[in-house]
């Protein structure tokens, strides 16, 4: 541990930039991923305010377990069937993946073509299933 403290003493201005970097990256990832959500809070969005939460996993891992009334469209199609949730436009949508990772490019996705209220669920569905929440097969 000292020679690490000593490291960065002599080399400031190295460790300078690699902390830069550190920070930069995180910020970036932050912004590309858009605001996230806790499963508790989904579950109140959902109760409260109507939320609908959209599935973009493929269908075979949809129907292996999901959130009740998740309206199932896979990333990959996304693009071409975000027609399908224009009736939802005026509530606030969530978006779920199997770990969390993936769900950011939906939510930009969604943001782009007028959604405002765009969230994701943070850790996905494996976060929803470790947590014992409720899932339909």
């Amino acid at each position: 541990m000292a020679q690490f403290l000593e490291f960065f003493i002599n080399h400031w201005i190295l460790s300078g930039f690699w902390l830069g970097l550190v920070i930069t990256l995180v910020i970036y990832l932050k912004a590309k991923a858009g605001s996230s959500l806790s499963p508790q809070q989904l579950t109140m969005l959902v109760n409260r305010e109507n939320g609908v939460v959209v599935d973009i996993r493929d269908k075979k891992t949809y129907e292996d377990g999901h959130i009740v009334d998740a309206i199932n469209i896979p990333l990959a199609k996304l693009k071409d069937k975000i027609t399908e949730l224009e009736k939802y436009r005026e509530k606030p949508l969530v978006v779920v993946c199997q770990i969390g990772h993936q769900s950011g490019e939906a939510v930009k996705l969604l943001e782009e073509s007028g959604f405002a209220a765009v969230s994701r669920m943070s850790g996905g569905m494996t976060e929803w299933q470790t947590q014992g929440l409720p899932a339909v097969k």
